[in-house]
């Protein structure tokens, strides 16, 4: 009897607790893991869903204008008893203001993140970070309004046979917008940039100009294109600074004084109310959407493309 009890002692201490302390964590990893998943589920159906209404609707674009003289006309007349569709005027508009943005985002937003990682002290670093980041914060609108009744005033100064409203100072206002966004992504590049490759360079008697050209942007060339090309898909779908300041003129242009309509703000406009459900004009704001669809698509596969191709692993 005494050997009995000592058994079942020896089995009461052997037994495993039903609810111990490592059955819980593996519990909540596999929710986190559900939880993680079902987060990346969402945005991949969110993606389908958005691909679906906007096809559905431009098919029915499509079953009454012809692709081809979508793609290829140079006359955008939506609203007009002389209708036509041909997008041409609506992606030179889209175009030409991108590439004054980047003109101007472009050796700003990198020349900016050189001097923060390289050049900067931590005290300047500190005032100048928040600076940036107030800029990227402004509401779109706030830019459409100062590109409309402080750039373009200013540029008149200069130019008098600017328009009021123009490609130039949409641009340019644009072109501040995104500034923060190249600064910033390319600071955490030259961030990565390793400090033995650096000191490798310095150790040789090159001076920090020459770490920066000959180091830094050859080793960061991958992640430098590829962020010029998110910023150049975050110009080509601005909205309210085009709507603002461009004006709403679909000439087929490459001037930068001339009112242009963008693809964003033909979409605007076909969105206020004057195109009823239904109706081709309002059916052709689908197919602009699908097509800016696909040129942002495209832009995001050519930067992750580059990305892996170019980057340098160590």
């Amino acid at each position: 009897m005494i050997r009995a009890d000592k058994h079942m002692k020896k089995g009461n201490r052997d037994a495993k607790p039903l609810f111990s302390g490592k059955n819980n964590d593996n519990l909540i990893d596999i929710m986190v893991k559900y939880l993680l998943l079902s987060a990346a589920l969402f945005t991949i159906l969110a993606i389908i869903i958005i691909v679906y209404s906007l096809a559905s609707e431009s098919f029915n674009f499509f079953l009454h204008i012809p692709a081809h003289e979508f793609l290829f006309g140079t006359r955008w007349a939506a609203f007009f008893d002389d209708k036509s569709f041909g997008v041409l005027p609506l992606l030179a508009g889209t175009m030409l203001t991108t590439a004054i943005a980047l003109s101007l985002a472009i050796p700003v937003g990198i020349g900016s993140a050189v001097f923060l990682s390289e050049y900067a002290s931590s005290s300047l670093r500190r005032i100048v970070k928040p600076v940036l980041e107030i800029l990227a914060g402004i509401p779109t609108v706030v830019y459409g309004y100062f590109a409309l009744y402080f750039i373009t005033p200013n540029l008149q100064y200069f130019i008098p046979d600017l328009y009021t409203y123009n490609a130039l100072a949409a641009g340019i206002a644009m072109g501040v917008m995104i500034i923060p966004t190249i600064a910033s992504l390319s600071e955490d590049a030259f961030y990565a940039v390793p400090q033995s490759l650096k000191a490798a360079g310095y150790a040789l008697g090159a001076r920090k100009s020459t770490v920066v050209m000959r180091i830094v942007i050859p080793y960061t060339l991958s992640a430098i294109v590829a962020i010029i090309i998110l910023g150049m898909g975050r110009a080509i779908g601005e909205t309210m600074i085009v709507t603002i300041a461009a004006g709403l003129k679909p000439t087929l242009t490459l001037n930068p004084f001339e009112s242009v309509m963008t693809m964003t703000s033909a979409i605007a406009q076909a969105a206020t109310g004057d195109a009823p459900r239904g109706t081709i004009e309002y059916t052709s704001l689908f197919a602009i959407a699908l097509y800016l669809f696909a040129i942002v698509a495209i832009l995001n596969l050519i930067s992750s493309y580059i990305k892996r191709r170019w980057e340098i692993r160590v």
